[in-house]
């Protein structure tokens, strides 16, 4: 559970309850000053654990409880993450948009410490997960026993009981000449230990190399066409994410306008890597382009890149996303330093 505060004169506490599975997360988040008055919504992320950045959206509203002409917004929250001892912070910017017309809610700050306690209850998850840890602590797994080593067995031959010849019955009979145990012939009969640390051990060009793991902030680098050289506005301008679309066709329609006054903002957009609109002027008519997505590639990264910063800085557009029955309505800020990226992942319906 994590706690924040953002404006200066206008403090709210947030809670989120986060579900962490590797680089994504899912939730429930709370905003409220009082456990009277409160908004719980459900909420999804990514972590790109290399540059210690948390991107995290509210999805819907799941539980109000609010005084007579208030509305409910929900955010979209652009975190870095750090640590200062055993205290865990995030820190950053959020939007809001009005659940009931889409209408901007305003924007802040935001600072969030990881506590051990809430103010309402514990999602089933995270009480799971507490149980787990708890029952780890307290039952630790037994550590499995190394097998003693097995000395090999003297392979000195027994001796073998030699007749003796009765005196009254000559001649003296011979002495049966016992069969002859062999160190071979023992190491046939014991059971082999010899493992991979010990083939690694003796001779390190034979020892098996686990696969790398895959499962890391690269992974989504990877995705992108390989054979594409980036190009330089992209490699010398930070790329920040605004937001995760998840659509369900893969004919994808984008039209961007000039999100406020019309300020002769130009934008110029990449879809992984390749140009496909350049240099045009954004107004209150929409730039459209259609984006035909990979059903055997589930991500798309969608940059916008400030070409200048219009007569009112920085430069805003409003992007529309029409997918099949979906749409979606994404507000977008960049400036000369830092592009604006919005991902698209791919479902197959049902």
């Amino acid at each position: 559970m994590l706690e924040r505060m953002y404006g200066v004169d206008d403090r709210y506490k947030f809670e989120i309850q986060l579900d962490q599975r590797n680089k994504e997360f899912s939730g429930v988040t709370y905003s409220y000053k009082t456990t009277v008055f409160y908004g719980k919504a459900d909420c999804r992320g990514q972590v790109n654990a290399k540059e210690n950045k948390v991107y995290l959206e509210e999805l819907k509203i799941v539980e109000v409880r609010m005084s007579e002409g208030s509305d409910a917004c929900i955010m979209t929250l652009f975190l870095n993450y750090s640590k200062n001892g055993d205290e865990e912070f995030m820190e950053g910017t959020y939007t809001s948009m009005n659940t009931r017309d889409s209408t901007n809610c305003g924007r802040g700050t935001v600072f969030l410490r990881r506590v051990t306690t809430s103010d309402f209850y514990k999602e089933p998850f995270l009480v799971k997960r507490e149980q787990e840890a708890l029952r780890k602590k307290t039952n630790p797994p037994i550590a499995k026993a190394t097998p003693p080593k097995i000395a090999a067995p003297k392979t000195t031959p027994p001796v073998a009981k030699s007749q003796t010849p009765k005196k009254t019955t000559p001649p003296v009979a011979k002495t049966q000449t016992p069969n002859k145990t062999t160190t071979a012939t023992t190491k046939q009969t014991k059971p082999s230990t010899t493992t991979e640390k010990d083939i690694a051990k003796a001779n390190p060009s034979k020892a098996i190399i686990a696969p790398p793991r895959t499962d890391t902030v690269k992974q989504i680098e990877r995705k992108l066409p390989g054979n594409i050289p980036t190009p330089r506005v992209l490699a010398n301008r930070q790329n920040e994410l605004i937001k995760t679309i998840t659509v369900n066709s893969t004919d994808v329609y984008v039209d961007l306008y000039d999100n406020g006054t019309i300020d002769n903002d130009t934008v110029s957009v990449y879809l992984d890597k390749k140009l496909v609109i350049s240099k045009q002027r954004l107004t209150d008519q929409p730039i459209s382009v259609k984006l035909k997505l990979d059903e055997n590639n589930d991500y798309h990264e969608l940059v916008m890149v400030a070409e200048n910063l219009g007569d009112i800085p920085p430069n805003t557009s409003l992007m529309v996303v029409k997918a099949g029955d979906q749409r979606f309505e994404v507000r977008i800020t960049s400036t000369e330093q830092k592009n604006a990226v919005v991902i698209f992942k791919y479902e197959k319906p049902g």
